[in-house]
């Protein structure tokens, strides 16, 4: 899911650069002014477990690999803002220090990875637990969130002329539905150990 340097044409990356830095300004904003300080220690953590789950890859149908994003973990835990925040961060480190994705794309990552799979996670689980139980609105919206994101990817790298639409429609989706199986059940392990040891976590203000 980590768009290298040259997959993408200026305009692309240019654009999603803006939205990008929209998205992390309007999460800063409203920090600055909802933080609940219980919440600091949390947002470190949460950003190093998942800096962490993104290093281990887990295998995939045709000899290709998935890593675990965590979007919907930090976004259904956090609220949206944080959740961007938390998402920008780990993905800035990864671009900078260990060349996982490129520097030109880290705005079209930080899109995919931290807005889409982190804010919009969080709005689809928002609007599920209204119906479902925690656990499974949590697994519903990880997977969405995975192949959501895959598709947008795949719209990019066809803007872009990389790849045609549906060769990178099909590629992205059928792999990231797979992977998104493994997002959704290690997300909602996390949650399930969670509301058993810490449930008042679950409870604190989204950001």
């Amino acid at each position: 899911m980590h768009i290298p340097d040259g997959f993408l044409d200026v305009k692309t990356y240019s654009v999603l650069y803006g939205v990008s830095t929209v998205a992390v300004a309007w999460a800063v904003r409203r920090l600055n002014k909802s933080l609940d300080e219980k919440q600091v220690p949390l947002l470190g953590v949460v950003a190093a477990f998942i800096f962490a789950a993104q290093m281990l890859n887990f295998p995939v149908a045709g000899g290709t690999s998935g890593h675990f994003m965590g979007g919907v973990l930090a976004g259904a835990l956090l609220g949206p803002a944080s959740g961007i925040l938390v998402m920008t961060t780990v993905l800035v480190v990864q671009c900078l220090v260990f060349q996982d994705g490129g520097l030109t794309a880290l705005g079209a990552n930080v899109f995919n990875i931290g807005v889409v799979c982190a804010a919009g996670g969080y709005f689809i689980f928002a609007v599920l637990k209204k119906f479902l139980g925690l656990l499974t609105a949590v697994f519903i919206s990880g997977w969405v969130s995975v192949v959501l994101a895959a598709s947008l990817c795949a719209v990019e790298l066809a803007v872009s002329n990389t790849i045609p639409l549906k060769a990178a429609m099909l590629a992205m989706v059928s792999v990231h539905a797979i992977i998104g199986i493994g997002e959704a059940l290690i997300t909602v392990a996390v949650f399930g150990f969670i509301s058993k040891v810490r449930p008042d976590i679950l409870e604190l203000k989204k950001g």
